[in-house]
């Protein structure tokens, strides 16, 4: 069940709060408790920032609370959600240097909705970690109107907040990942791009400003072993340098990863990521997921692909070698900032390995003559321009030599030199057999029961 508190202390909330009766199918239970199914919704009369111990006021304990709030700011008008605690000193709700247990999923959830729903003039953004209260009960949130009395007053963002939050039906607060995220303004901008662009649920952001509340981080590394803790989160996005900040989250255990890491690893098990970046190479040293890794629950082969057959086929489409990797491996080793593949891929099955080898004939054949694969040899044949014979035949050097690469006859001091003058036969020969490297571990499909994406 999910408890949603509306404040008769915020205009926004009641407004938010009638539409929500009004979209959902709520009965009137109590003065101030309407049911529906998977909802109870409640009023109290102070500020929700002071609503401590929410929870309890639901006859049966919440899976998850929502606090439907107003917006306060200078953004215009504004859709909104966030987790509640405070870095520092309690000014506005809650204990000094507490956090309350946050819905990563939810909070998820609730944002692809407000986008869905938003009017078109509405900004949507996650807001950074802020003001009470921190004890709730359950996991909890903020989902907000902003950001001025114009918008809490306005029917259509109060109505697109109500449907976001009945969206929420059937949700589950936490899922299987989660970040935390430190730095950056209170708007959370890289958040908020993570959110919207990946399957990365974010827990607790402690902004700037948060961070100058809290102090030294290794001096206080309980409030961010807490922000952890409270996000069911394993991983930390950091914005800027912050090195004390970078410190203490290791000092207790967690992993600060770049945006990059989060964006490859969208959508793939973490069980899996771990394991290929354990036997290739990190992601942030060029290790790109392909598309089979989604839904790969077992073992794999590591494989060194035919340096000399990744040469060609990069010569004629790199593009096209890059996308062939990725579609038939769980992953593949790349440079030049994922443009380029570095040699090294793991494999579902060897059937995966073969496949990738005839995809890169097909780029092959875009631009040699013939390509042929027989068992474990690969040769592709081509005529290309001979500048060496050009020259023997005295063409000059310039503009004669593109039109005799293009196919065309040229003439120079009265002689017709055609292109088969000037032709040579090049080769590629490439032992396309697959080469399993050794590992000193395999991944079994037991090491991954119980867990994926």
């Amino acid at each position: 069940m999910i408890g949603i508190v509306v404040s008769r202390a915020d205009e926004a909330s009641e407004h938010i709060g009638e539409h929500l009766l009004d979209v959902g199918d709520f009965e009137r239970v109590a003065d101030d408790a309407y049911r529906a199914d998977g909802f109870v919704l409640r009023a109290v009369e102070d500020l929700h920032i002071y609503a401590d111990d929410a929870a309890d006021a639901f006859d049966e304990d919440p899976d998850l609370v929502v606090f439907v709030s107003r917006h306060s700011g200078e953004t215009g008008p504004l859709l909104s959600a966030h987790y509640t605690g405070n870095f520092g000193a309690a000014e506005f709700g809650g204990d000094d240097r507490s956090l309350a247990p946050a819905c990563p999923n939810a909070h998820h959830a609730v944002l692809d909705s407000l986008r869905e729903y938003a009017p078109e003039e509405y900004e949507v953004a996650m807001e950074c970690t802020h003001h009470g209260p921190t004890s709730v009960g359950s996991p909890s949130m903020f989902v907000e109107l902003g950001s001025a009395e114009a918008e809490w007053r306005d029917p259509d963002g109060a109505r697109a907040v109500a449907r976001a939050v009945l969206d929420l039906e059937g949700t589950w607060p936490h899922g299987d990942r989660a970040l935390v995220a430190f730095g950056g303004g209170h708007y959370a901008p890289r958040p908020t791009r993570i959110l919207a662009e990946t399957d990365w649920p974010v827990g607790h952001v402690a902004a700037d400003w948060s961070l100058d509340d809290l102090g030294d981080p290794l001096e206080n590394r309980d409030v961010l072993d807490a922000m952890f803790e409270a996000s069911g989160a394993e991983h930390a996005v950091v914005d800027g340098e912050k090195p004390r900040v970078r410190e203490a989250v290791a000092d207790l255990g967690y992993d600060v990863v770049s945006e990059t890491w989060v964006r490859e690893t969208d959508g793939v098990p973490l069980d899996l990521a771990t394991d290929l970046e354990a036997d290739l190479v990190g992601v942030d040293d060029g290790l790109r997921f392909g598309a089979p890794a989604s839904d790969h629950d077992g073992d794999y082969l590591v494989v060194d692909l035919p340096p000399a057959l990744l040469d060609a086929a990069h010569a004629v489409d790199p593009g096209a070698t890059v996308a062939a990797g990725r579609q038939r491996a769980l992953a593949v080793v790349t440079e030049e900032n994922g443009n380029r593949l570095a040699g090294a891929a793991a494999f579902a099955s060897g059937n995966d390995y073969d496949a990738l080898v005839d995809d890169l004939v097909d780029v092959l054949a875009t631009d040699y003559d013939d390509v042929t694969r027989e068992q474990a040899e690969l040769t592709a044949v081509r005529e290309t321009f001979d500048p060496a014979a050009a020259a023997d035949l005295g063409v000059p050097e310039g503009p004669a030599y593109g039109k005799l690469t293009n196919g065309q006859a040229v003439e120079y001091d009265g002689v017709t030199v055609t292109p088969d003058e000037v032709a040579r036969e090049e080769s590629v020969t490439v032992s396309v057999a697959l080469r399993e490297r050794a590992r000193e571990r395999v991944r079994r499909p037991s090491d991954a029961e119980g867990k994926g994406n």
